[in-house]
C-alpha cells in the first residue's frame, strides 16, 4: 500500500469556545468507539492474589483480575515500602503502567529482568508510585493455548464484531477500576505510561476516561498522514488493532487520524517522546505536525503547559534522560500536592 497522505484536519479550525470543542470532541468519540466495537459495561472489582515478593523498596505483588466476559487480567501490582506515623500506608499515587510488544508482557516492565529502558513500572515505584502492571491480551501469561504471543486470531473467532483496542482498553478500565478500590491508592492521582504498544495505549485510555490524570507516551503517538505501513492498524496474521481500518483504507473512506484520539484526552497532562529514528514509526515530520495540532488545542484550551512533546533522535526505544523527564512531569501532575 502506498504512503498514505490524507491531510492532518485542524482541531481547532472554526472553534470559537470550549462548548463547540466539546460537541466535536463527542462526535470524535461516538467515531472512535463504533470504530473500535464498543466498550462493554464493566464487572465488579475482584482479585485473586496469588503471591507477594519483598523486594527492598517495595512489595510485588502478583494478582489476577476480573474483566469483562468472564475474562481475567494477570498482573503485576507494585507497592512501595513508604507508611506515614501510625505504621499504615498513607493514599499515594498511582500509575497504571502499560507494556509494549515483548513476550513477557508485564515482566518486560516490572522485574529486574526486563530490557534497559523498559522497566518503567520497576523505576515508578522506586518513586514512591503504586504501580498496576498488566499483561495485554495475548502477551504473558495471557498467551493462548496453542497460539504464538501477540496472535489475536483466537480472540476474533470469540468477538468477531469487536476489537483487540476496544478489548486492551476494557481491560484497562477495569484496572483502573481495581486501582481505585485500594486503600493505598489516592484515586485522584492516578497516571498512565506506556512505551509503544503501552504508548498508544495509555493516551487511548486518558481519551475515555478521565481518571487518568496524567499520561506519557514513548514511541506511541502515530498518524495515518505520512506512514508508509498504515494497514499495520487493521488485518494482519499476527496482532490485528482494528479491522475496520482495513476496508476503510482500501475505499479511502478513512475519516479519522490518530492526533484527533489523542485529543481526546485534552485537558489530561499529556507527555509525549516521538523519535526520529524509529523503524517502526518512521514519518516523524508528520508525527510532529500531530503534536502542533495537539498544542494547539491545549493552548486553545488555556492549558498549554499540560502538552509536552518531545522529537528526538533515539529509535524505536525510550532512552533514559527521557524516562526522567516523563517521571518529572507525573511527579508535576501526580505528586504536587504531597
Amino acid at each position: 500500500m502506498s504512503v498514505y497522505r490524507r491531510e492532518l484536519a485542524s482541531l481547532t479550525a472554526e472553534l470559537t469556545d470550549s462548548v463547540q470543542w466539546a460537541s466535536k470532541r463527542a462526535a470524535i468519540l461516538q467515531q472512535w468507539l463504533e470504530l473500535m466495537g464498543g466498550l462493554p459495561e464493566r464487572v465488579p472489582v475482584r482479585i485473586d492474589w496469588l503471591s507477594s515478593t519483598s523486594e527492598a523498596a517495595h512489595t510485588r505483588h502478583h494478582i489476577r483480575y476480573d474483566t469483562v466476559h468472564g475474562d481475567q487480567v494477570t498482573a503485576y501490582l507494585l507497592v512501595p515500602h513508604i507508611a506515614d506515623g501510625s505504621g499504615a500506608q498513607a493514599p499515594l499515587p498511582a500509575v497504571l503502567a502499560l507494556h509494549p510488544t515483548a513476550d513477557a508482557g508485564k515482566g518486560d516492565i516490572a522485574l529486574a529482568s526486563g530490557r534497559d529502558g523498559r522497566k518503567y513500572a520497576l523505576e515508578l515505584v522506586g518513586r514512591g508510585y503504586v504501580v498496576l502492571a498488566p499483561d495485554s491480551i495475548t502477551a504473558g501469561e495471557r498467551r493462548e493455548a496453542g497460539s504464538g504471543f501477540f496472535h489475536t486470531g483466537a480472540f476474533y473467532t470469540r468477538h468477531p464484531e469487536w476489537s483487540a483496542v476496544g478489548k486492551m482498553l476494557a481491560d484497562h478500565l477495569q484496572g483502573l477500576d481495581l486501582l481505585c478500590s485500594l486503600p493505598q491508592v489516592d484515586s485522584e492521582r492516578i497516571g498512565a505510561i506506556g512505551h509503544s504498544l503501552g504508548g498508544y495505549n495509555a493516551y487511548f485510555l486518558a481519551g475515555v476516561d478521565a481518571r487518568v490524570r496524567a499520561v506519557a507516551v514513548s514511541c506511541g503517538l502515530s498518524t495515518f498522514h505520512g506512514d508508509p505501513e498504515p494497514e499495520r492498524w487493521g488485518v494482519r496474521s499476527w496482532f490485528t488493532h482494528l479491522p475496520e481500518v482495513t476496508e476503510a483504507l482500501a475505499q479511502e473512506r478513512l475519516s479519522f487520524d490518530f492526533h484527533e484520539i489523542a485529543a481526546l484526552a485534552a485537558p489530561t497532562p499529556f507527555f509525549c517522546w516521538i523519535a526520529q529514528q524509529d523503524p517502526y514509526m518512521p514519518h516523524w515530520q508528520e508525527i510532529g505536525e500531530a503534536a502542533a495540532e495537539l498544542r494547539r488545542l491545549y493552548e486553545f484550551l488555556g492549558c498549554g503547559s499540560r502538552l509536552q512533546a518531545v522529537i528526538g533522535t533515539s529509535g524505536h526505544d525510550f532512552p533514559e534522560p527521557v524516562r526522567e523527564w516523563a517521571y518529572n512531569f507525573l511527579d508535576h501532575w501526580l505528586r504536587s500536592s504531597t
